[in-house]
């Protein structure tokens, strides 16, 4: 299987949603909103299987010191095969400069994001207010 990874817009609504709600994830319910966040982004990279859509991340940033990485999926049948790694060392590198590169991880995902090099911020604990239900 050869993966294309690409910073691009021509991705269409159709397969971003489908990699969404394949994954449960509630924003795959707002498909207009989800579709303009993703492409205001301050990086949007994705994977991809010949002209399938198989992974896909972003990067929201003040463009000088701190990233934030909210969001990467790869389709469910594509994990576990070094595609969601090859988006996050394209991610890292791309923002190797920065003060702090940051994210907000699901539990079942923490030992992934150790492999890419992020750690515990101290004793920081993660807030928000969130309209989804899948955590």
């Amino acid at each position: 299987m050869a993966i294309q990874i690409k910073e691009t817009n021509d991705i269409n609504i159709d397969s971003i949603i489908k990699l969404y709600s394949t994954n449960n994830w509630s924003s795959a319910n707002k498909p207009e909103i989800l579709y303009k966040a993703l492409f205001n982004s301050h990086t949007l990279i994705s994977a991809w299987d010949g002209e399938k859509l198989v992974g896909l991340a972003n990067a929201i940033s003040d463009g000088y010191l701190v990233v934030y990485y909210p969001h990467l999926l790869v389709l469910p049948n594509y994990q576990g095969k070094g595609i969601g790694k090859q988006l996050m060392e394209v991610m890292c590198k791309k923002y190797s400069s920065y003060h702090q590169q940051m994210l907000t991880s699901d539990i079942n995902a923490i030992e992934f994001y150790k492999t890419c090099g992020f750690k515990r911020a101290g004793n920081t604990e993660s807030m928000w207010i969130y309209e989804g239900n899948e955590h």
